[in-house]
């Protein structure tokens, strides 16, 4: 498991370009038949991707470390969300099985001691990009289908920016900890994901970027509202961004990106918004 450690204001502004990836850029994230993890000491979320192929995986596999959280399983006192980006598949917890189709979603809670991921067709995997924050205490486990998600239709393409968000963990939807989850869509000729940028003092922010096609990217931008930075992301790539900085960004053509919220605050629009002024630079 990949350890990051917190970055303040100071010295991000002093950061080259290898060392804001190296601080805040999130890579291979889907590794066949095998889970990876990012613990980042911001808000402690833990940013993980399962791919199974050709057999079940347990979260566990090839990670010896949740001795630092002091625990003796992963979720002894952490929450999880995961959203399917792939092919059909199944996650197996405390041995229920929950059939996920592409773009489900699913909440599960502290406690659970045993957690697994197959798919149904190893030609056309499914791929579990996952979430996890520190919780006090057991919501129940939910399956979350796309279609039970909230859907706002925002924007317009006269703005670059007509997009839908599909809000699964999310307060009007389920009772949760901390963990808020949610994936936006960009449609053809679109490609501002969050225009007028904002922050939340409460809590930090994960964006997860794909469907960005073969030889396109985006430009994610972070930093202070006064002094911002851009980070470029490829294809299944992700980003931590601290309460202090604003998370936005642009592609050479529209994507997808999950969103992931961890914090003391679960309130949507507990935002303060900045106006495209002088101010924004």
């Amino acid at each position: 498991m990949d350890i990051r450690y917190s970055t303040g204001k100071e010295p991000f502004k002093r950061m080259n370009t290898d060392e804001l990836r190296d601080e805040f850029l999130i890579q291979d994230i889907f590794r066949p038949d095998d889970v990876t993890a990012v613990y980042s000491h911001v808000d402690r979320i833990v940013t993980m991707g399962a791919m199974p192929v050709k057999e079940t995986i347990s979260i566990d596999k090839n990670i010896d470390c949740w001795k630092n959280f002091g625990v003796t399983y992963l979720l002894e006192r952490r929450e999880l969300g995961a959203i399917n980006i792939g092919g059909k598949g199944k996650i197996i917890a405390d041995g229920t099985e929950y059939p996920m189709d592409h773009f489900d979603g699913i909440y599960i809670p502290m406690g659970t001691k045993e957690v697994k991921f197959a798919s149904d067709d190893s030609e056309n995997p499914a791929k579990f990009y996952m979430c996890t924050t520190p919780a006090h205490r057991p919501y129940p486990a939910k399956l979350i289908p796309l279609k039970d998600a909230i859907h706002k239709h925002l924007g317009s393409q006269t703005t670059s920016n007509e997009r839908t968000i599909n809000q699964y963990i999310h307060p009007d939807v389920l009772d949760t900890c901390q963990l808020s989850m949610g994936l936006t869509h960009l449609e053809p000729g679109s490609v501002w994901n969050t225009m007028p940028a904002h922050t939340h003092e409460r809590r930090m922010e994960v964006y997860f970027y794909f469907e960005i096609p073969e030889d396109n990217v985006v430009f994610h931008f972070m930093g202070e509202p006064s002094e911002t930075r851009h980070i470029i992301m490829h294809n299944e790539e992700a980003v931590i961004n601290p309460a202090w900085s604003i998370h936005s960004g642009c592609g050479t053509s529209n994507y997808t990106f999950i969103w992931a919220m961890a914090g003391e605050n679960r309130a949507y629009d507990d935002q303060d918004v900045l106006k495209t002024d002088k101010d924004l630079r």
